[in-house]
């Protein structure tokens, strides 16, 4: 029967090469990685847009991981059971150096930026995974002032060999770091954790050694190698490195009480921990944890900015391969007036973040820490801000298409709010910005000099950076008004640097994105640019691939 032929139905998403079909990413890379790094992040993104890939990538979320509390004889294991794809995702971010590697690398050898641009695009092919290699990334930047510590776990961190299972350090050629920070009781209130750390001298740890015991409510990655946990100590709330496994073998006491039911991200086993006389090497000073871990807290948070950028690419991109390939009403979707209108203004959002967390991912490198420190926290809340709602416009895009498992867009849409709640949510990160203006002047400095780098290219532009930057000068930390206008604070910094950063580095799509972000000219929801940016859709989508 004719009803069965199948016709005007759009191919599978694959065979896609997720660097040079980027434009922007592409453009970053060679603008801010070395040159005899490319070559490998173009083998990395000819795989992640591979069939092989793509079908690890479904089938690790498809399988999620399974909880082992006990062996067949009684005994208290604790342990994860991943699906192979799981551990196939892993072994290529790994190898790719998605991990600590960049903090081993010499000062200024463009290794954040390559690291970044990997970690964009692998986290294409699935997001789950991306939370252990992001972990053991940031705890790297913890650990290295710390030279016992460091000396101890970076070097495994930094390697590329995935060595999966819970086995003293002594035994491993490659190791995987996760965190247990949160609590039921404060979430991102750490300071009212409940966790004690009684010290311990002589414990079978290097450095000063402490028990703990409390609960975690949100620990991720439990089948890691070693933790960065927070606990109360005489001394008040401070770090320790929590290891699975102590040297003579034997398991340190990590009970994993059960996995978490999530809305996404169903291939990471986020788990509840129960710690009782846990040992733990202490990090820092005694009550200095936060403190201790601050440079961690920027590293996650730039990796919750990278990994809403992929979302965002992997979202618009799937869009305009099923625009190019699908017809209604006579005409390929793609050639319709009101759906380039729409496919446009996505590219648009998707360029802006692309290159905003590519310039913080440079400014590691270059140890610019005042821009990086700000500059994170307003990425931060921005680009993971605007993930979810630029997602569901391209799920709808391919209609009824879209809602169902097979195209891709579900998942995505899934994961698409985790990254503006991990790491501090949205009001979090609004209030962490009033306090670095407040407490590091520099920093706003530092945002403001690469807000002027194009000064006079836009009078709407300058007005925007002026009023913005003037906004944050008069923000005082402890006043009800700032906190309670503190998202708007942020939200005028960040189009004012997604706009610098464009009419910088991508001349193509920055008078569009002013002309609707900057100049008044969109409306409240995507597919709403003005008439007369028309003609500037073509090549915006030319630069999605």
């Amino acid at each position: 029967m004719s009803t069965h032929e199948v016709s005007n139905q759009v191919g599978p998403f694959v065979g896609r090469d997720f660097l040079t079909e980027d434009r922007a990413l592409a453009e970053a890379v060679a603008r801010w990685v070395p040159t005899q790094d490319v070559a490998s992040l173009a083998e990395l993104g000819r795989l992640a847009g591979s069939p092989e890939a793509q079908d690890h990538g479904r089938l690790a979320d498809t399988n999620a991981p399974v909880l082992r509390t006990h062996d067949p004889q009684g005994n208290r294991v604790d342990e994860v059971e991943f699906h192979p794809s799981w551990h196939w995702l892993m072994t290529r971010a790994v190898g790719a150096g998605l991990t600590a590697e960049p903090w081993t690398a010499p000062a200024g050898s463009g290794a954040h930026a390559r690291r970044a641009a990997g970690f964009i695009m692998w986290s294409r092919v699935e997001a789950g995974h991306g939370c252990p290699v992001s972990m053991s990334y940031a705890a790297g930047s913890a650990l290295r002032h710390h030279p016992e510590s460091a000396s101890r776990w970076l070097p495994l961190l930094a390697s590329r060999s995935y060595d999966f299972g819970i086995r003293p350090v002594e035994e491993k050629v490659g190791a995987i770091a996760g965190m247990g920070m949160t609590e039921k009781q404060g979430g991102s209130d750490v300071r009212s954790n409940s966790t004690r750390a009684v010290p311990a001298p002589g414990g079978p740890l290097p450095g000063e050694t402490y028990r703990l015991t409390g609960h975690k409510w949100f620990c991720s990655a439990p089948m890691s190698d070693v933790f960065l946990m927070l606990a109360q100590s005489p001394g008040g709330l401070t770090c320790f490195v929590v290891p699975r496994a102590l040297g003579d073998g034997s398991r340190n006491p990590f009970a994993l009480q059960r996995l978490k039911d999530k809305l996404g991200n169903h291939s990471n086993a986020s788990s509840e921990v129960e710690l009782e006389g846990t040992w733990g090497s202490r990090l820092g000073e005694e009550g200095r944890g936060v403190r201790t871990i601050i440079d961690m807290v920027g590293a996650t948070r730039l990796d919750c900015v990278l990994g809403s950028t992929a979302t965002m690419r992997d979202a618009v991109t799937r869009a305009v391969h099923h625009a190019r390939h699908r017809s209604a009403f006579g005409r390929l979707l793609v050639d319709q007036p009101l759906m380039r209108n729409v496919l446009g203004d996505l590219a648009l959002e998707a360029e802006a973040a692309t290159v905003l967390s590519m310039r913080l991912a440079h400014a590691f490198d270059t140890g610019e820490s005042e821009l990086a420190r700000l500059g994170v926290a307003v990425g931060k809340y921005w680009v993971c801000k605007r993930t979810a709602p630029m997602v569901a416009e391209a799920l709808e895009c391919l209609g009824g298409n879209g809602y169902v498992e097979e195209n891709g867009l579900a998942r995505l849409y899934r994961e698409a709010p985790l990254n503006s709640i991990w790491e501090g949510s949205g009001n979090v990160n609004a209030l962490d910005v009033i306090r670095a203006i407040s407490r590091e002047p520099a920093s706003l400095e530092a945002l403001t000099k690469e807000l002027h780098r194009v000064r006079g290219v836009s009078r709407a532009l300058d007005e925007q950076t002026d009023q913005a930057v003037q906004q944050a000068h008069s923000l005082e930390p402890d006043s009800p008004g700032a906190a309670f206008t503190a998202r708007s604070a942020v939200e005028g910094l960040a189009v004012a640097l997604q706009a610098a950063l464009l009419v910088e580095h991508s001349p193509t799509v920055a008078d569009a994105f002013i002309a609707s972000r900057v100049e008044g000219g969109h409306g409240h929801t995507f597919g709403t640019l003005p008439v007369d940016l028309a003609d500037a859709v073509g090549p915006i989508l030319d630069r999605v691939g």
